[in-house]
């Protein structure tokens, strides 16, 4: 499988990842908030059928101080007081309720209808389908009538345990409240089923986007282990060759296989520079690239660094010119910006011919420490200047590996630069050559 096959198996697999987690967050925020609607579309019916309820109880209370006081105070007879006081109560209970949203029944001890007259023709025929069921007393339950009326319903029991036992069942039609919750069911239905629809191409784009960072990574990765890898094996092959043909002539003289040991001791050398300079750089992934900051004269820094590479500037008949305006102190790792620095003059040395001229300025600007370091030399090409700071880019590797270049250095400075906070570019010099530009943060 090539490596846009599994790019693309990735892209799948998070995307499939990201509708479920869409999916399931619509709809448990679609349920969450169809039964908050539903609650509140019904409580005012509910509410409204509890304040009916305890009129009832209230009434109930008041009829039973009413026969206390008869029987104790009136001295009237049982049989003579009930026939009176049923007929009041029934009639009480009627007419309890004002409201006309709330429909009346009541019932007695046998369920038998007691003001089937009060309710009007309308519900006659309803009746008869209208169970009651005394098992649902002080509980609001729904009721269907004719699978097209819809009532809330609650049931009371009066007077129990005796045999003027009332029950008395409320009712509210909630038509519209259920055709509104069915429209609202709808909306949210076709809410969900759109934001899903969305989340399917937010998530692929998103999980393209995550995807492609990650990708380069892995790919810049795996060039720089095969480039860090044929780095390595250069000066390893080189080494074992000598030290095999020094082995073929176990008896020569030292002075007569000079050449062939200083060869490999200069192998020897570019190897470690080579694994210090992976080590710098496996440290700078890891953010542990540690700096002990101090104040320092950088233009007296700069000055000291550049004294011997004057010299071999002349002796290649090349000119190295120091305009240092800063004049200030700037709180940088003194070791680390020196790395830099030599990093920067060594190629601007082996990339300068006869009668180029280099040169280092420095000064403020827009309150940062500012560092040019100019040449007029072969030059960069567009294409090699954005890559210029890639671990391993050579724009031409063959001239690198015979100066001793591993295409690291700059790569190692951009590294420094940003560890103290700053910026590294490179731009083209007119007419030619390149500028190195540097600014730090006092």
């Amino acid at each position: 499988m090539s490596e846009q096959d599994r790019f693309k198996g990735q892209i799948i697999k998070h995307t499939l990842y990201n509708i479920s987690a869409f999916t399931i967050i619509f709809l448990i925020f679609g349920i969450l908030v169809f039964f908050l609607v539903r609650n509140i579309t019904f409580s005012s019916v509910d509410l409204t059928l509890k304040e009916s309820a305890n009129l009832y109880l209230e009434t109930e209370n008041s009829i039973q101080g009413l026969s206390d006081y008869f029987f104790e105070t009136r001295g009237v007879g049982k049989e003579e007081f009930e026939s009176s006081i049923n007929a009041i109560r029934d009639y009480v209970l009627a007419r309890k309720i004002t409201n006309p949203k709330v429909i009346v029944i009541i019932r007695d001890k046998n369920k038998n209808v007691l003001n089937e007259e009060d309710l009007g023709r309308s519900y006659h025929e309803y009746l008869t389908q209208l169970n009651f069921n005394d098992k649902l007393l002080n509980k609001i339950y729904n009721i269907r009538i004719n699978n097209t009326y819809n009532y809330r319903s609650i049931n009371l029991e009066l007077y129990p345990d005796t045999d003027n036992t009332r029950y008395v069942q409320l009712l509210i039609n909630v038509d519209s409240e259920n055709e509104l919750v069915a429209h609202y069911f709808d909306i949210i239905t076709v809410a969900i089923l759109s934001g899903i629809t969305m989340s399917i191409v937010a998530s692929y784009i998103l999980s393209k986007k995550t995807l492609v960072p990650i990708a380069d990574t892995l790919k810049k990765q795996m060039e720089f282990v095969q480039n860090a890898s044929h780095e390595l094996r250069t000066p390893l092959t080189i080494i074992q060759a000598k030290q095999e043909l020094l082995l073929e002539e176990p008896d020569a003289k030292i002075i007569d296989k000079s050449e062939e040991i200083m060869l490999t001791l200069n192998e020897t050398k570019r190897l470690t520079k080579l694994t210090k300079d992976l080590m710098t750089l496996a440290r700078a992934d890891e953010n542990k690239i540690k700096l002990k900051k101090e104040k320092t004269d950088i233009d007296e820094l700069i000055e000291g660094l550049a004294k011997p590479y004057i010299e071999m500037a002349e002796l290649a008949e090349k000119k190295i010119n120091l305009n240092l305006q800063y004049n200030e102190e700037v709180s940088i790792d003194a070791s680390k910006i020196y790395q830099v620095l030599v990093i920067l003059l060594d190629n601007a040395i082996k990339y300068t011919e006869k009668g180029d001229t280099i040169e280092i300025l420095t000064y403020s600007k827009d309150g940062k420490f500012t560092l040019e370091v100019r040449d007029t030399g072969i030059g960069i090409s567009d294409e090699a200047i954005t890559h210029i700071f890639d671990r391993f880019y050579r724009e031409d590797k063959a001239r690198n590996r015979e100066t001793g270049g591993s295409g690291l250095g700059l790569s190692i400075a951009d590294v420094i630069v940003k560890a103290h906070n700053g910026t590294i570019k490179a731009s083209h010099n007119k007419p030619k050559g390149t500028i190195f530009t540097i600014k730090l943060p006092k």
